[in-house]
């Protein structure tokens, strides 16, 4: 089908059809040279850690045109996935665990494709042209793309923050043939200003300097990312988070103005209703599949998920653990053994 003129009305109306909260285009996309910068010193300090990924296809991240012959434009798309609870508020449950809100529904990852690819197929069948559609699943840059494109700026602690939505915008990208001249958006300012609540409540110091993460720090790298033994130094520091961490978005003060997500895809899920660190230790390798079946929490394996629950339980201080911990002192994965010898020890403190 020949391509035929579309314009930004018609996108957001089809987008927001669709679920998608805020949307904006780029036209002609070149990142701008200090998130060029930034980006190439990030990977040359190695403070990516194990996210290979990252440092690969670099150049494509830099130049989000070779993503795709004859691209002209990017549609950056933006889901609102406020939570109904203050995620602050599950640290203080010791024999709890706390987990980053995105993961406590499905998959978003899953979810947001099948909109997008509903959404291309509508585009295409109308208007002719080529797409192709990605949710965290090519080298796009998406965060700096996303302040380009007006959903945000990107805050003090790296991510996205919105006017309307806070802290609480999971992205998506559209990139099209298609030319837009007059409906594309223009950056959004930065309104940081001097505040500093995401730093200075980073438990591991993970935000560096503002704007500047060290991924090997932070929390959410650690328990989801990091395949190995949690290093010692950040263990007391993890408390109870056992897959991500919310608090430098949770204390952003842009969060007042979020309104909660009413997507059904974020409800928290029946195999997370009882979250107590003794029931999930219980569980054996089927039960974490059959339980976080379409759930990001999945992709940790089994493995990694009992390293951070042992390690949640060390940072307890309740010792009703201690005779639980003694199976996993025994376990062939030296990983596991070694952590729960940690944990043990913590409790016997």
């Amino acid at each position: 089908m020949k391509q035929v003129n579309l314009t930004k009305i018609d996108i957001q109306t089809i987008t927001t059809q669709h679920g998608f909260d805020v949307m904006g285009i780029i036209s002609n996309p070149t990142l701008p040279e200090h998130n060029i910068k930034r980006l190439k010193q990030f990977i040359a300090n190695n403070e990516h850690g194990t996210m290979g990924w990252m440092a690969e296809h670099i150049d494509i991240r830099c130049t989000p045109k070779k993503l795709m012959r004859d691209m002209n434009s990017i549609i950056m798309l933006g889901v609102n996935y406020a939570p109904q609870h203050q995620p602050l508020d599950w640290l203080k449950q010791k024999n709890h665990g706390a987990i980053a809100c995105y993961a406590l529904g499905r998959d978003y990852h899953d979810d947001l494709k099948k909109k997008l690819r509903l959404i291309t197929r509508e585009l295409q069948h109308q208007y002719g042209g080529d797409f192709r559609i990605f949710v965290d699943t090519a080298p796009l840059a998406e965060k700096p793309l996303a302040q380009m494109a007006g959903l945000g700026w990107q805050g003090k602690h790296s991510n996205i923050v919105s006017k309307q939505y806070g802290s609480w915008l999971l992205l998506a990208s559209i990139i099209t043939t298609h030319e837009f001249d007059d409906d594309t958006q223009q950056p959004h300012q930065d309104l940081c200003g001097s505040c500093t609540a995401c730093i200075d409540i980073c438990p591991t110091r993970a935000i560096t300097s503002p704007y500047h993460l060290d991924a090997r720090k932070c929390i959410a790298y650690l328990t989801i990312e990091h395949h190995g033994a949690i290093p010692v130094e950040f263990r007391k520091a993890i408390g109870n988070r056992i897959f991500g961490c919310d608090d430098c978005l949770a204390i952003c003060p842009w969060n007042k103005f979020a309104k909660k997500s009413q997507n059904q895809a974020f409800e928290l899920r029946k195999s997370l209703q009882n979250r107590s660190l003794a029931h999930f230790l219980t569980w054996d390798e089927p039960e974490f599949r059959k339980n976080f079946s379409k759930s990001p929490i999945k992709r940790l394996g089994f493995n990694r998920f009992i390293r951070n629950i042992l390690i949640a339980i060390g940072n307890s201080g309740d010792k009703n653990h201690l005779p639980a911990l003694q199976k996993w002192q025994k376990h062939d994965d030296s990983i596991l053994s070694e952590t729960a010898n940690w944990a043990t020890c913590e409790l016997n403190q």
